[in-house]
């Protein structure tokens, strides 16, 4: 096509031409930090969240850091409305975990409606369908309700986000499930603790977490 001539899709890193479904050359591949943690051991992000909340499993794909490649793929998908970017690490993610038991349902952290609007697209929602296709599993969309507004995590200094407060609510009461909660990215877990303890009103269900990335 005539755009893929005037504006190729070029590596995140070093500017090479690549491939419209790639984001970074093989060249630099080796420079995106995974973190190679497994699902169903200890790791930095389940013993996190052990001081938050009660989680059965948790896994980060990548380990998340200033001015690295890692936060360059997170801000293509977040700011620089590259929605395909989800797909991408979902399939990350895929080649890097296997599910011996599985959840009972994928769920997202919401957007705030207004800033869905903004951006128009749940930067989450791609990742978690590739996920849920892929595993059987289903993603359900609108199981959280964000009640207020924020500043973006990634817009904020480190004192800022751990003063940030946090509003969910679930729309539908389950019981006995087995939720994998997805989010972008683990700094405080301030946002992965609001929306446990909102499911875990019934003690029944249990949480487990992915991420993309884990704020290291």
């Amino acid at each position: 096509m005539l755009l893929d001539l005037l504006f190729p899709n070029r590596c995140l890193h070093c500017n090479t031409i690549i491939s419209k479904d790639e984001l970074v050359c093989h060249v630099c591949f080796p420079q995106i930090k995974f973190s190679h943690f497994n699902f169903y051991e200890e790791n930095p992000l389940k013993q996190r969240c052990k001081l938050l909340f009660p989680v059965k499993n948790a896994y980060a794909v990548m380990e998340f850091q200033e001015e690295a490649l890692s936060q360059k793929i997170i801000h293509q998908l977040k700011y620089r409305s590259q929605e395909k970017v989800g797909k991408i690490i979902a399939e990350w993610t895929l080649e890097r975990i296997y599910l011996s038991e599985k959840p009972d349902i994928l769920i997202t952290v919401p957007l705030h409606p207004k800033k869905l609007k903004k951006r128009g697209y749940n930067q989450l929602h791609l990742f978690a369908n590739t996920l849920s296709k892929h595993w059987g599993i289903p993603h359900q969309e609108n199981f959280l309700k964000r009640n207020s507004y924020q500043k973006a995590q990634a817009r904020k200094d480190k004192l800022h986000r751990l003063e940030t407060k946090y509003d969910f609510s679930v729309t539908e009461n389950l019981h006995g499930k087995h939720f994998l909660l997805i989010d972008d990215v683990f700094t405080t877990g301030n946002t992965m603790n609001a929306i446990a303890w909102e499911i875990l009103k019934n003690p029944s269900n249990k949480i487990s977490v992915l991420v993309m990335a884990i704020d290291v």
